[in-house]
């Protein structure tokens, strides 16, 4: 977002905030589609580091049913998934109908971090390129409705966050040495997104990309995208009522020094 003088403008929290909680009931709306429908939805998030990926996961997420809305975010393969065919592992984590899974990074990997650090062979990032569009047209095939988000940030705002989660103990656990030298790297990176696109921006499973320098309007931006392209509609919900609470028939709970309570460290703040 840019103002009349093309100088960067963020999204002022108020409007974000009214517009999420909108956007949210959307995606309930989804959820119980999907659910009601039997269908299967796969959202790939994909993107430098500290482009806004987790919290725009988060915010997808969190009103949403974990039964039906799960996240997939892999570790490193093991020694015995490295001998694996490379899609085989991700395919275990796929949904079956009534489900959403939101891939927090995926077998994107391969043409991106593996490439770029030398984590793959020629030969292993080749052959990608070349079974990657099959996998997918595949998927699309069989009925899944796959979604693939690049989340884009600039290199002084990357840095900037990077430096914030330097500074901030809640969030330095998101940073790791690798992080760091994908500073070094920002070129490679580059290249090797611009080649991935190339090869596996498909008509059935077109690449979008999200502007996120700032994080707000790129959440905003993402979600409301993606109820755009699925063609759900409002599920009657069933009639619920509470009962009337029976009478009592003369429990008493037991007395408190019988149970081993949690101290009330609340209570000290206010003291």
């Amino acid at each position: 977002m840019t103002d009349s003088n093309n100088r960067p403008q963020h999204l002022p929290r108020p409007v974000y905030e009214r517009e999420l909680l909108r956007l949210q009931v959307e995606l309930v709306k989804l959820q119980e589609w999907v659910r009601a429908e039997g269908r299967r939805v796969v959202v790939v998030f994909e993107g430098r580091d500290a482009a806004g990926k987790g919290s725009a996961i988060k915010r997808v997420t969190e009103r949403l049913n974990p039964r039906v809305a799960r996240i997939a975010a892999l570790p490193v393969p093991t020694e015995r998934e490295r001998t694996q065919w490379y899609f085989q592992r991700y395919v275990a984590h796929l949904p079956a109908a009534g489900e959403i899974v939101l891939f927090d990074r995926s077998w994107y990997n391969r043409a991106g971090v593996e490439r770029v650090m030398g984590f793959c062979t020629e030969g292993e990032y080749r052959r990608f390129l070349a079974q990657c569009p099959v996998f997918e047209r595949l998927l699309a095939e069989d009925g899944i409705l796959l979604r693939k988000y690049w989340f884009s940030v600039s290199d002084t705002v990357q840095e900037q966050r990077f430096r914030n989660r330097l500074e901030d103990p809640t969030r330095r656990w998101k940073l790791s040495a690798m992080d760091l030298e994908s500073i070094t790297r920002w070129e490679a990176y580059s290249r090797a997104k611009d080649e991935m696109f190339t090869h596996t921006d498909l008509p059935e499973a077109p690449w979008y990309v999200v502007e996120s320098d700032d994080k707000r309007a790129a959440r905003i931006n993402m979600i409301a995208h993606l109820l755009s392209t699925v063609p759900y509609h409002d599920v009657p919900e069933p009639t619920l009522e509470l009962p009337p609470r029976p009478p009592s028939t003369g429990y008493r709970r037991p007395p408190r020094d019988r149970q081993t309570q949690v101290p009330d460290h609340a209570a000290g703040l206010i003291r």
